[in-house]
């Protein structure tokens, strides 16, 4: 059985019931958090929180994640999973008014829905391999930094990469790269990594800056800046960052191979650093 939260109780997903009125159903009007949990520890809970309270005040939800018990629930939901490592997923959205309309309901309560899931994170072998990339064109909304359950052109992204045998689908608007379908994506030129600054065109990820920590804890420099995509066709390393993708490097991109073809040092170097963070053995092999 999946333990599932809904709205102030907890109960087996199947039996949770929702609203066809529900404005994440009928709108995608909702955001959205998933927390990786090694083993009972939370990954960074505390950014996810303070990035859901962000969401929830951009679209004008008027809930407090502190205030409300999220984190109460987030770690609720990942005792009752029985999973070595876990990840929780946490949804809210403006709620179930009485009829549907675009503007603002004035009777309706905010829906809270979360359940827990396995983490299967990426095998060593396939980390010391590395993984493909594939590019398109950005067609999303200019407003990324908000993380909305309103998710079709990253599930269009997503299908893309799968349909090419690709880890992720990085993506590009007017000449410069923003992210991937699920994902941050840095580069490295040279030794220096290079990431596009968390504007509005992305969602500023935590595990995005938690990589930018470890590296200017090593010394490595980085900048948060655009990056063209012919920088991207001629990099050293492409990493894809996420929570349940980690640290993940990129070893041919459109079918050409992104510098030596294998995953590089600078990135060995930072992978071994984030898995001494979450307590895991190394997995770039």
């Amino acid at each position: 059985m999946t333990l599932a939260y809904w709205n102030g109780q907890y109960m087996p997903l199947d039996a949770v019931k929702v609203s066809p009125l529900d404005r994440g159903f009928v709108f995608g009007d909702g955001v959205y958090e998933v927390v990786a949990f090694y083993g009972t520890e939370a990954f960074e809970l505390d950014a996810h929180l303070a990035r859901l309270a962000r969401s929830l005040a951009e679209i004008r939800i008027a809930l407090d994640p502190i205030a409300c018990g999220f984190a109460g629930i987030f770690r609720r939901l990942r005792a009752e999973c029985g999973a070595g490592d876990a990840t929780v997923y946490l949804q809210v959205t403006r709620g179930a008014p009485e009829t549907r309309g675009h503007a603002f309901p004035a009777d309706a309560t905010p829906s809270v829905f979360g359940f827990a899931t396995p983490l299967a994170r990426l095998r060593p072998d396939a980390l010391a391999a590395g993984f493909p990339a594939v590019t398109a064109p950005d067609i999303r909304w200019q407003r990324c930094d908000i993380k909305a359950i309103s998710l079709l052109p990253a599930v269009l992204s997503a299908q893309a990469a799968k349909e090419r045998n690709a880890l992720e689908t990085i993506l590009h608007r007017d000449g410069l790269v923003t992210e991937c379908s699920s994902s941050n994506v840095l580069i490295v030129k040279e030794g220096r990594i290079a990431t596009p600054v968390a504007d509005h065109r992305i969602l500023d990820g935590i595990d995005r800056q938690v990589v930018i920590r470890l590296a200017r804890h090593h010394g490595i420099p980085v900048q948060e800046r655009n990056v063209m995509l012919e920088e991207l066709r001629t990099a050293d390393e492409i990493w894809i960052t996420s929570t349940t993708k980690e640290v993940a490097p990129v070893v041919t991109l459109d079918g050409a191979a992104v510098g030596s073809g294998k995953p590089g040092p600078v990135w060995r170097e930072i992978r071994a650093a984030f898995d001494a963070l979450i307590g895991r053995q190394a997995s770039q092999g």
